[in-house]
C-alpha cells in the first residue's frame, strides 16, 4: 500500500486532480485511488483545492524543508545565493537530482515584481531547463566558461544561467542557478550572469571544503 500511496504523490507533483483523474493517472482502481488520497490528506500530505480536486498537502511544504536543511550544501549555499541574487538582481536557485528529476533545495526571489518563483522543494525534469542539463552530465559539452543556459524551454519568458557543484571528491553534486524573465535577462542570459553564477559555483564548493577540512 505505500508503494500504491507514492503512486498518488507522484500523480499530484504534476498539479491538482478529480478522482476521475487521478484514477486515469495512477492506474488504480477507482476506490483504491479515493481510499488512499482520503487516507494521505488525513495526515495533511493531500488536501482538496477550493474545486474539490486532489491536491498535494501543505504538510509536505514543511517535510521538504526539513530535509533540505539537513544536506550540508543547502546551509552552505545559502548565503552564496544570497549574494549572487543580490549582484544580479534576479532569482536564485540551488537544486539536486533526484532519479530523473531535479529538485529546487533554496529559492530566493528577485526584488522585482516581475519574477522567476520556484517553490522550495519543487520536483522538475531533468530535460528542461539549464539546471537540469547541467544535473545530467556535469559540465555539459559545448558549455562556455562552465556554464549553462537556456531560455524558454521549461517556462516561456524565462531564461535561465546554471553551473555545476561539485564535491570535495570532484562528484556532481548540485547546479546553482539565476533565472529571471528574458525581457531583463536578455535571449543571451549567459552573457550577463555566467562567470558570476561560476562564481557562486566554485564558492559553494569552497564553503563545502572548509565544512569537511
Amino acid at each position: 500500500m505505500l508503494d500504491k500511496a507514492v503512486v498518488v504523490l507522484e500523480a499530484l507533483e504534476r498539479g491538482p486532480l478529480a478522482l476521475s483523474g487521478l484514477t486515469t493517472a495512477t492506474r488504480l482502481p477507482r476506490a483504491t485511488a479515493h481510499r488512499l488520497a482520503a487516507a494521505l490528506e488525513v495526515h495533511g500530505l493531500v488536501r482538496r483545492d477550493a474545486d474539490g480536486r486532489f491536491a498535494l498537502g501543505l504538510r509536505l511544504v514543511g517535510l521538504g524543508r526539513e530535509a533540505a536543511a539537513d544536506l550540508p550544501v543547502t546551509e552552505v549555499a545559502r548565503p552564496v545565493l544570497e549574494a549572487l541574487r543580490d549582484e544580479t538582481g534576479e532569482s536564485t536557485q540551488l537544486y539536486v537530482r533526484d532519479g530523473d528529476r531535479r529538485v529546487c533545495l533554496v529559492s530566493l526571489e528577485s526584488p522585482h515584481g516581475l519574477r522567476t518563483i520556484v517553490p522550495v522543494g519543487a520536483s522538475l525534469p531533468l530535460d528542461a531547463g539549464s539546471a537540469g542539463r547541467v544535473l545530467r552530465g556535469g559540465a555539459p559539452a559545448g558549455a562556455r566558461g562552465g556554464w549553462v543556459e537556456s531560455v524558454g524551454e521549461r517556462e516561456a519568458g524565462v531564461a535561465s544561467v546554471s553551473a555545476p557543484v561539485r564535491d570535495v571528491a570532484g562528484s556532481l553534486l548540485a547546479a546553482v542557478s539565476v533565472s529571471g524573465p528574458v525581457e531583463r535577462t536578455s535571449r543571451s542570459p549567459g552573457r550577463r550572469y555566467g562567470a558570476a553564477v561560476v562564481e557562486a559555483a566554485a564558492a559553494v564548493e569552497a564553503a563545502l571544503g572548509s565544512a569537511h577540512a
